[in-house]
């Protein structure tokens, strides 16, 4: 299988982070959305990433169809999604909650970069939603334990908003998220499976 997509992308990070742990083999692949663009545009029509390439040479798209997709690879007690409910739509809604953060501040830095004159509601609009999801993680935090993808979607959201949005993460501002994505991120698997933020030329 191929990985597409760079580290500083939390989506990208979260995938690859996965098939790390999950055993996996895979040749990673650092195109870009903005510096190739063509050539991503003939694997993903919608030139985003992650995009992974199987061995049918089909292409699959979107983080949590890529996930469901390597869940599929590995015996059930390997899975870092509970397989039963309550625990697995638990696990789920904050992985949903972390995402959305990484969405969001994808947004965000998008439009104070790529326009002259940001629109001032729509920042506004996107700060509010990052930082009041921010505040409900702080006080939703799965315990540091048997690794889900609960963490792995927070640690991953927090260092790339921390690297594109410095002021929305300054220190002790969330620090139960803070404590905990520092003792992950201190995990040889973080560490390797990591870039720091390009910013788009």
């Amino acid at each position: 299988m191929k990985l597409i997509g760079q580290y500083d992308s939390p989506f990208t990070r979260r995938v690859g982070i996965t098939m790390t742990i999950y055993g996996l083999q895979f040749e990673h692949s650092t195109l870009s959305v903005f510096g190739d663009a063509v050539e991503l545009g003939k694997i993903n029509p919608l030139i985003r990433v992650p995009t992974l390439m199987l061995e049918t040479g089909e292409a699959l798209i979107e983080t949590a169809a890529i996930i469901d997709y390597l869940d599929s690879c590995v015996p059930a007690e390997k899975r870092l999604l509970p397989q039963q409910h309550p625990a697995r739509y638990r696990i789920q809604n904050i992985v949903s909650l972390a995402s959305g953060v990484s969405d969001m501040a994808v947004r965000l830095f998008y439009e104070q970069r790529l326009h002259d004159v940001p629109s001032e509601a729509y920042v506004g609009r996107l700060t509010k939603q990052i930082t009041q999801t921010l505040a409900v993680l702080e006080q939703r935090l799965p315990s540091i334990g048997v690794m889900t993808q609960a963490d792995i979607a927070i640690t991953c959201m927090y260092r790339h908003l921390s690297e594109c949005h410095p002021t929305l993460t300054t220190k002790g501002r969330y620090p139960n998220i803070e404590k905990h994505c520092a003792a992950h991120e201190a995990q040889q698997i973080f560490i390797d499976i990591s870039q720091a933020f390009i910013a788009p030329a």
